[in-house]
């Protein structure tokens, strides 16, 4: 079993659950919205909400509604399915949907569509504040899904939704663009069909960007499928990656083209990724000539072009495979199923990571479509690729390892428990900050359970390793701490 994991809060948690420990369970306020309550669209309340209240909105359409929110620690949240604005051409202040000024600002289950303004930069979410967590959401039909401004003490978590035919058409509005801040953390998205624009654009300092699908499909025009123009440290890992036969571009990935202007280290890492070139020429990888390192484990890279344009300062590649799309040993690459065939070269063809900025990793969960998440299963071995080879039903592998690790609730605003299940004699877990400096140090033994508060840890994104005798031993969690 490749010996890491990078994974993430598993969404078979019961939604009230997340809800109740996540932002705990004495809030100042919660609002109710919707067509039979006394508040009968979200803008309605976006004036009278204080710090730490719930905007609990009801299940529905809620057209040409915008709004500006500007107090703190809000979880803002439809109930009974998505409520959806669909703004038909308007915005607050001619930004967004919605404007977030505030800290700490939590959005689930709210649809965002039909934004658009005279600048082409009409946004779903305009975030203005500092720190956004966006779960189980939609963006769709924008000149922007999000657009996040400069703020380089923010970090910005956005997992489980989807982008879709977002962009102007101008080439500078994209699916999401997020500026200078100081973390993204992208996993379990499906970011497809951008308009010209960018499937992904981030010009944040650290880029996490695990188990996600971005395409451009049939029809989709997309410049680039992920866009890091200012270089810094970037791990792309888990990801189904697709260029389709209508993008305007003919590279896949690029870093740093815009100039080394961010602070951190300009390394980019690339983890078993299924990368699919559907288009005629092209290559897969764009870097600034001088990038520190470019390292390249475990990757299938289908299609024709050239698989790295740039010239790094170090380059570490090891088990990439480069085959044609009908050549990689996909169960059904036209309908963009990349599982693995019993009798692809990726099956068991991979080789151990090592360490990522510092830490080690090891990947167990996978992407699942639509915008979902699966554990990952690679039983004989290091599978390359996004998935680890499925066997057929009725055949059952036994996984190695028995040690687990989980923090919950994650993000953590107060206490959370760190869980440690199995840890063998002389564990430690090991917490790193995202440039993998080590911020904590745990021994811990056997079925251990340890508190972590939030003065322990800065706010920021964090990843928690279980070593045994200096090696990992039972995977890398995410931590995320407000």
């Amino acid at each position: 079993m490749f010996p890491s994991k990078v994974s993430i809060m598993k969404r078979s948690i019961p939604f009230l659950l997340l809800l109740l420990t996540a932002f705990g369970s004495a809030r100042a306020t919660t609002w109710l919205v919707g067509a039979s309550r006394t508040y009968t669209a979200p803008s309605k309340v976006s004036g009278l909400v204080k710090d730490g209240d719930t905007v609990a909105i009801d299940a529905g359409t809620y057209s040409e509604d915008v709004a500006h929110w500007t107090a703190n620690n809000l979880l803002l949240m439809g109930v009974g399915g998505y409520a959806h604005l669909n703004a038909n051409g308007t915005a607050f202040g001619g930004k967004a949907i919605w404007v977030i000024g505030g800290t700490n600002t939590t959005v689930m289950n709210i649809e965002f569509s039909n934004c658009s303004v005279p600048d082409n930069n009409g946004a779903g979410i305009r975030q203005e504040g500092v720190n956004l967590t966006v779960r189980h959401c939609s963006f769709h039909d924008n000149q922007e899904g999000i657009l996040a401004g400069d703020n380089p003490t923010s970090d910005i978590v956005i997992e489980y939704s989807e982008f879709n035919h977002n962009g102007a058409g101008d080439g500078y509005s994209h699916n999401l663009y997020i500026n200078h801040v100081r973390t993204l953390l992208f996993r379990f998205n499906w970011s497809h069909r951008a308009v010209v624009g960018h499937e992904l654009k981030s010009r944040a300092y650290n880029n996490v960007i695990l188990f996600n699908r971005l395409a451009d499909e049939a029809t989709g025009t997309a410049s680039r499928e992920i866009d890091l123009p200012n270089g810094g440290t970037a791990i792309i890992a888990g990801n189904e990656i697709e260029q389709g036969p209508a993008g305007q571009n003919f590279n896949i990935i690029g870093f740093g083209l815009e100039g080394f202007s961010n602070p951190t280290a300009h390394e980019l890492y690339l983890i078993n990724n299924t990368i699919v070139n559907d288009k005629g020429a092209g290559s897969f990888v764009n870097v600034q000539n001088g990038t520190a390192l470019v390292k390249a484990y475990n990757n299938i890279f289908a299609g024709p072009g050239s698989i790295l344009v740039g010239t790094p300062v170090s380059v570490d590649t090891s088990h990439n495979i480069y085959a044609s799309v009908a050549a990689a040993g996909f169960v059904n690459p036209a309908a963009m199923d990349y599982h693995l065939t019993a009798t692809a070269a990726a099956v068991n063809g991979g080789g151990d990571v090592g360490s990522v900025a510092n830490y080690p990793m090891i990947l167990d969960y996978e992407y699942v479509q639509p915008a979902s998440s699966g554990p990952r299963t690679d039983p004989g071995g290091v599978d390359i690729g996004a998935h680890g080879y499925q066997a057929p039903a009725g055949v059952d592998f036994v996984r190695t390892g028995t040690e687990q690790l989980e923090v919950h609730p994650n993000p953590i605003v107060s206490t959370a428990m760190l869980s440690v299940r199995g840890a063998a004699p002389g564990s430690v877990v090991v917490i790193y900050n995202a440039l993998g400096a080590e911020a904590m140090r745990i021994p811990v033994s056997g079925d251990a359970a340890v508190t972590l508060t939030r003065g322990q840890l800065a706010g920021g994104i964090y990843f928690a390793a279980l070593m045994q005798h200096g090696v990992a031993a039972g995977g890398v969690r995410t931590i995320v701490v407000r």
